[in-house]
């Protein structure tokens, strides 16, 4: 890494990928906190989330970090550049774990493997809670039908890309991980701004649609936000304009901020246009 700008530029998009990686919680975090108890403390909810999430976190995201520091020296030339080289993550985790735990590190290494689709049972999941939200029509839909549509969807995706499997995976992920950004602004201005805290909510006009926002504000304040995330993002198949102009030869990736600074301050807007029009 280059020092100055590229330095400033690298560290933006590192940045970027630990938040992507750490803020998947938010979008799916209300459809499984609704399965506690109602007389169960929030601060017992959170505590227990919080820990759930950040130790695992901080352990993997260390030891990538012990990882990548360990294949850069030497000048790159070691044992483990070279495994990853030739055979990409696998090859890395084998270097690190086989040659000091013997047979136990080739097993570790497989259910690492198989905890690929462990770790994926419960994204896939919350497809078909996430589409049941969107109408009564959807609601009526069982979930597993749900689950496996979206099954077949990821499926049609990993396939194509099996060549470069990890390659296409960490870049696909980067570069859809943008929307997160977009929906934590938009719910946190609304949270903030116009419910004024949780106070705010009423869980009794929940199914009766001509009580609830029309979405106008909130879908084109997502709009935005993908422009923001689009203009200022720095991943290997696009650089955006603003994030050229925030680290020398690859950019810096500022489409995290910026995707939720543009759909924040939209949403805001929209919202009280949106209340003024039409009362809701």
């Amino acid at each position: 890494m280059g020092i100055g700008k590229s330095e400033t530029g690298a560290c933006l998009s590192f940045a970027a990928s630990i938040f992507g990686f750490a803020t998947g919680w938010t979008s799916y975090a209300a459809d499984y906190t609704v399965y506690q108890p109602v007389d169960r403390s929030r601060k017992s909810i959170f505590l227990w989330t919080f820990a759930g999430l950040i130790f695992p976190l901080l352990f993997t995201e260390m030891l990538g970090a012990a990882v990548a520091t360990a294949m850069a020296s030497n000048g790159g030339d070691n044992v483990f550049m070279s495994n990853y080289t030739n055979s990409g993550i696998g090859g890395l985790l084998s270097s690190v774990l086989v040659p000091p735990l013997g047979r136990f590190g080739q097993f570790c290494i497989v259910i690492l493997a198989l905890s690929i689709i462990a770790n994926n049972c419960p994204n896939i999941y919350s497809v078909s809670l996430s589409l049941q939200v969107l109408s009564s029509a959807t609601a009526r839909v069982p979930r597993f039908f749900w689950t496996f549509i979206g099954t077949l969807i990821y499926c049609a995706i990993a396939i194509p890309g099996y060549g470069n499997f990890a390659w296409v995976l960490e870049n696909f992920m980067l570069v859809i991980a943008y929307w997160l950004a977009i929906y934590e602004g938009i719910a946190l201005s609304e949270h903030i701004f116009f419910k004024k805290g949780f106070q705010g909510y009423r869980p009794e006009n929940y199914m009766d649609a001509s009580r609830l926002p029309l979405g106008i504000a909130a879908m084109m304040a997502f709009l935005f936000g993908v422009m923001g995330a689009v203009l200022c993002m720095a991943q290997v198949w696009f650089t955006g304009p603003i994030g050229k102009l925030c680290g020398a030869e690859y950019g810096g990736d500022v489409g995290f901020e910026l995707a939720f600074a543009f759909s924040s301050i939209s949403y805001c807007g929209l919202r009280c246009l949106e209340i003024k029009r039409f009362g809701r």
